[in-house]
């Protein structure tokens, strides 16, 4: 890991002392950092049909929500009071931006989310709010006051589109300039404003609620039950009360629900297809004219492979997932283990048994050929 990333922390500290627990000014953490991209070419981005963006505008009297896409002339139309364009997973359109994201490898891909990149003009900001979700805030492009608090009120202000919070106590604040970078942990109370036109890339770090995660695993369990047989009761007795469920009717569901059972195999299943479900405004391009098994062969061998940007791969033991499904390969474990490590596969680490599977990949949008970043 680069020393500057944590200002000279060990990620075996930062992890000890900071993740989850509390803010971390890192100055310098990417030195001579320039940015990804810059704000025309945020704008153009945001008004494709397949990027998430948001524009938030300040007014007078409360706050309004855009959502995107967004055309070009409505940008200059736009008036002069502050305003902000966020702009989701810069990494599914930018290669610069997934090569960011691989510099914070030190936190396991089963929590990554994305790379948002925000730009604001002067004063722009989405007031003072709450995450529930970890995330580092890397300055590129300009200056951004970052204000925060580790209050326990996170009441909401009623009737307006943004979480914004009705309290807010500024308990430390931190101006940033282009490469340092601010980690805060969940549901710590900040507040970002422009100082002059700035842009700030936020690298998010999901945490799902527990709500989330039982409604989805039940679910996941639905799409897998097999219980045999109908509900039966030959001795059925007369009831004083026909609209009273009886003892005998609630022991007997009770028995066949109790049919129904887990454990750490389902589980950790259940979390590899999860995890790695893409979300659902996201879809792939398979290859417009694919390549003969024996031309991608050929190819994969001669340049390597790697993950389409917005494929998502884990792994636990020997089973592996990728965006939503459970792969079933004779491939050899370490080999897919790299693929999912490091999302790419040089040459010579190209073998013949994983070529049908990587064929299938590269058929289906989830895979290019070539292994180098960019």
């Amino acid at each position: 890991m680069d020393k500057h990333l944590l200002g000279g922390l060990s990620a075996t500290r930062f992890l000890r002392e900071y993740w989850q627990k509390k803010p971390l000014l890192i100055r310098n953490a990417v030195p001579a950092f320039a940015g990804l991209i810059n704000p025309d070419a945020l704008i153009e981005l945001s008004c494709a049909d397949d990027v998430q963006a948001r524009l938030v505008r300040q007014k007078k009297h409360g706050w309004q929500l855009h959502h995107g896409p967004f055309t070009r002339s409505g940008f200059k139309r736009i008036g002069k009071l502050p305003w902000t364009l966020l702009v989701q997973e810069l990494n599914h359109h930018l290669d610069a931006a997934e090569t960011l994201l691989a510099r914070f490898n030190f936190i396991p891909h089963a929590r990554l989310d994305d790379l948002m990149v925000s730009y604001a003009v002067d004063g722009g900001g989405v007031g003072p709010h709450f995450d529930s979700y970890d995330v580092f805030l890397l300055q590129g492009m300009g200056q951004r006051l970052w204000q925060v608090s580790a209050q326990d009120n996170l009441d909401l202000v009623a009737g307006v589109p943004l979480k914004i919070l009705r309290h807010f106590e500024v308990e430390q604040e931190w101006l940033l300039n282009p490469g340092d970078m601010l980690y805060l942990p969940p549901r710590y109370a900040h507040n970002g404003v422009a100082v002059g036109e700035c842009i700030t890339y936020s690298i998010g770090f999901r945490a799902p609620g527990v709500q989330e995660i039982a409604t989805q695993f039940l679910v996941y369990l639905q799409d897998r039950i097999e219980l045999t047989g109908i509900y039966q009761d030959p001795d059925l007795r007369l009831q004083k009360h026909p609209a009273q469920i009886s003892d005998a009717m609630l022991e007997r569901v009770e028995t066949m629900l109790a049919r129904i059972h887990w454990g750490r195999t389902e589980i950790a299943d259940f979390l590899g297809c999860y995890l790695t479900e893409p979300k659902p405004h996201v879809f792939f391009d398979p290859p417009a004219t694919p390549l003969s098994k024996a031309g991608f062969n050929r190819r994969a061998r001669q340049s390597g492979v790697r993950l389409a940007a917005r494929s998502h791969m884990l792994f636990r033991g020997g089973s592996f997932f990728l965006n939503g499904e459970r792969i079933s390969s004779g491939a050899s474990r370490t080999d897919l283990q790299a693929l999912a490590d490091r999302r790419r596969l040089a040459p010579a680490e190209v073998n013949a048994d994983l070529l049908p599977l990587l064929y299938g990949f590269y058929l289906d949008g989830f895979l290019r050929l070539g292994a180098g970043h960019g």
